[in-house]
């Protein structure tokens, strides 16, 4: 990794980590076609571009990579099935439980997009799969 970037790899076993997997990837974009639900091994993967809000004021974005395991159903809302090119842009990851230790880890995109996952209970893992490359701007709020 270029100018000492050191990757991130980050796990959540429960809804406080699970905050931080957020917090972390707040504003990642993807496309549609980089999401993956394997019925057979009951994970659920993602690609994502995501902003390094870590790096210094640099502005730069990296490549991660970030999977859900135990999952045992993906529910899409407002998402364009078979639009694999779709770019989603990540506003946050939740948890809403179930019977404990099960939920739903809820993904929200800007414009609406829900995707959500039924788990038997949480465990994921967020990793850096490349080095940083520099970003056109820092993403940007509007004050509530």
């Amino acid at each position: 990794m270029a100018r000492n970037a050191t990757p991130l790899r980050l796990s959540a076993l429960d809804e406080n980590d699970l905050q931080t997997i957020s917090a972390t990837l707040q504003d990642a974009v993807a496309q549609l076609g980089d999401f993956e639900f394997s019925k057979s091994a009951c994970t659920f993967t993602l690609a994502l571009n995501r902003f390094r809000w870590e790096g210094g004021g640099r502005k730069e974005r990296v490549r991660t990579g970030l999977q859900f395991a135990r999952v045992l159903s993906a529910k899409a809302h407002k998402l364009r099935q078979g639009a694999d090119e779709a770019v989603v842009n990540l506003l946050s990851i939740g948890f809403e439980p179930g019977n404990a230790p099960s939920g739903d880890i809820i993904l929200v995109f800007s414009g609406g997009g829900e995707l959500r996952l039924s788990v038997e209970c949480v465990e994921a893992v967020m990793v850096d799969i490349s080095a940083p490359w520099p970003a056109s701007s820092r993403p940007e709020h509007e004050a509530e």
